[in-house]
């Protein structure tokens, strides 16, 4: 028998990064913090991304027979209760991702088409753009469970392809920012007003206290996801030396490429000229930099202004192009991965029959269209609540980053009472003391429950009452079917137990 080849510190730091560096995250960054974002996504790499991911490591290498994942994890620090609690509102930040992917799709679409975002001219029947955008994300969440549902995964295979374009858009724009700094005699175009412009945001929604404080969901959504990384402890060669020096490493390279990545935009980009219009969203970020790159680049190497336009439409196209056919791929898996996952690895017993059960696709159909229900009720209720385009998606992007960073709260908060079973084998550790075990959880506890609970609070500050429900309802509602769930199921045991003694 051929022996596994086992995942060296190479291959481990192309994992880390393909899995956690996001391209648009740095736009995203820029539009709120402009250069602040940097020191927000230094103190959240050294803060949050290396001790959780250390956390998730031993974790993943303890429990690294089971088949639940996260689930597992929980279960076998904190109990069951919480462990299906808890994963279950992980589950909810898939589904709050999908909810905001369904309307932010159409973007790159249309940017890919026209050669600039028009969604927010889009109407029918007398519907503003922002429902017009929701139906069309109904549609869009609909269509897709319909063929998931009947296992048509080959689609799939389009987010490997969109995930090379936007490593070659990367690629292009450090590229062309490098050569408009050089052909412009290292002049930039948001100037920088010494330390001030690494510790003021120009943004006005992030001109005080509570509101930079609240940017840390931000840092953290953007190195959200090393809990894929932790049960692969057991394939790489040498774990105890390969993961460190590999977590390590990958720290500092992500790390780097984020805080580069977001000065870079500095060279092309006027935070007020350009970002501080009214057309501007969280989900047209990306294409609206990317187009001014383009134009930028143009006039730096001496073009017409009808070239330079032509050049920006260029590349707002490939990045429509890219960043369609990686959301594309990317709804076909997770439409059913973590919800599979999830029902096969807790017990069946916690779960109404029907959501078990899997159709001839190998697909848990019925609870997949539970999904599409809940998204679909979700998006009518976002899209239909008066908002503006620009409220739109930042309720959205709010949504998205507070239910990406409350999972961490169950899983960083149970590590002290994993750390304290004596009946695992620990193949991998790195916390030895339980002083400095505690104190690093505390300190990471403290910048998670921060980040989330002043990105909640400020919208309340600024009396945006609509923005603070949906920015906090995620995982309160999610938190509250699991509770309702995990008492029927005991109810149900208790109900077989009498009739059993009976």
């Amino acid at each position: 028998m051929e022996k596994q080849k086992k995942i060296g510190v190479f291959s481990l730091i192309l994992m880390i990064f393909s899995s956690i560096y996001g391209f648009a995250n740095t736009t995203v960054a820029f539009d709120q913090m402009g250069y602040a974002s940097i020191i927000w996504y230094i103190l959240a790499a050294l803060l949050f991304f290396l001790p959780s991911a250390l956390m998730l490591a031993e974790y993943g290498s303890a429990f690294k027979e089971a088949k639940g994942g996260i689930y597992s994890w929980l279960a076998g620090s904190i109990g069951e209760k919480w462990a299906f609690i808890g994963t279950f509102i992980w589950l909810s930040s898939w589904i709050i991702w999908m909810l905001s992917t369904a309307t932010k799709v159409w973007i790159p679409l249309s940017t890919l088409i026209s050669g600039s975002d028009q969604t927010q001219t889009w109407s029918f029947l007398g519907l503003s753009s922002t429902q017009t955008v929701g139906l069309l994300g109904i549609i869009w969440i609909l269509a897709v469970t319909f063929f998931a549902s009947r296992g048509v995964k080959s689609i799939a295979r389009i987010s490997s392809i969109g995930g090379m374009f936007v490593m070659f858009l990367t690629a292009l724009f450090f590229v062309a920012s490098i050569v408009i700094l050089f052909l412009n005699g290292g002049q930039l175009a948001e100037l920088i007003d010494g330390v001030h412009s690494f510790a003021a945001s120009p943004n006005p929604q992030f001109s005080s206290p509570m509101a930079l404080v609240s940017f840390i969901t931000y840092a953290v959504f953007a190195y959200a996801g090393m809990e894929s990384m932790g049960g692969i402890t057991d394939s790489m060669d040498k774990p105890e030396k390969t993961f460190p020096r590999g977590l390590i490493i990958s720290t500092i390279a992500i790390t780097i490429m984020y805080s580069l990545s977001i000065f870079l935009w500095g060279i092309s980009t006027n935070w007020t000229a350009v970002l501080g219009k009214n057309q501007v969203n969280l989900g047209n970020i990306t294409y609206v930099l990317m187009n001014n790159l383009g134009l930028e680049l143009g006039k730096a190497m001496g073009l017409s202004g009808a070239t330079a336009i032509t050049l920006g439409h260029l590349l707002a196209r490939l990045t429509g192009l890219s960043m369609f056919m990686a959301y594309l791929g990317s709804f076909f898996v997770l439409i059913y991965s973590p919800l599979k996952s999830f029902i096969l690895g807790s017990s069946p017993n916690l779960w109404p029959k029907k959501m078990t059960k899997l159709n001839k696709a190998g697909m848990p159909a019925y609870s997949m269209w539970i999904q599409a229900i809940v998204v679909a009720v979700f998006i009518f209720l976002v899209a239909f609540g008066g908002s503006a385009a620009n409220q739109f998606y930042l309720i959205l992007t709010d949504m998205g980053n507070v239910s990406t960073s409350f999972p961490y709260l169950f899983l960083i908060g149970a590590f002290p009472f994993f750390k304290r079973r004596q009946d695992l084998e620990r193949p991998f550790v790195i916390f030895k003391s339980r002083f400095w075990t505690d104190a690093i959880v505390t300190v990471v506890m403290i910048v998670l429950i921060g980040g989330i609970g002043f990105t909640c609070l400020q919208p309340i500050m600024e009396h945006d009452y609509m923005t603070a429900f949906w920015t906090i309802i995620g995982p309160i509602f999610f938190g509250a079917v699991a509770w309702i769930f995990y008492r029927g199921a005991q109810k149900r045991s208790t109900s077989v137990d009498s009739a059993n003694e009976n």
